[in-house]
């Protein structure tokens, strides 16, 4: 969402839009670790294979996709003493 979209949020809208990046960031942060411990178990077991290209890939998706401004999102909070 752009700033004008976050500007234009309810209270309870504004609430949920950071309830949802909270969990979002929470849930990338697991996906990477386990990508990471199937590439070290792969590497333990089997050295480098097809096994460890894929969660590879997989933890460079995560990595470089587009982040939203949370900085934007935390000021409307705090603009508006909802947190």
């Amino acid at each position: 969402m752009d700033q004008k979209a976050l500007s234009e949020l309810t209270d309870q809208e504004l609430l949920l839009e950071a309830k949802k990046r909270k969990s979002t960031t929470i849930i990338n942060g697991f996906l990477i670790g386990f990508f990471i411990g199937i590439i070290f178990y792969s590497v333990i077991k089997n050295s480098w294979g097809f096994l460890t290209l894929i969660p590879l890939f997989f933890i460079y998706k995560l990595v470089n996709k587009p982040k939203p401004d949370d900085s934007e999102l935390e000021n409307l909070l705090k603009e508006r003493n909802l947190k």
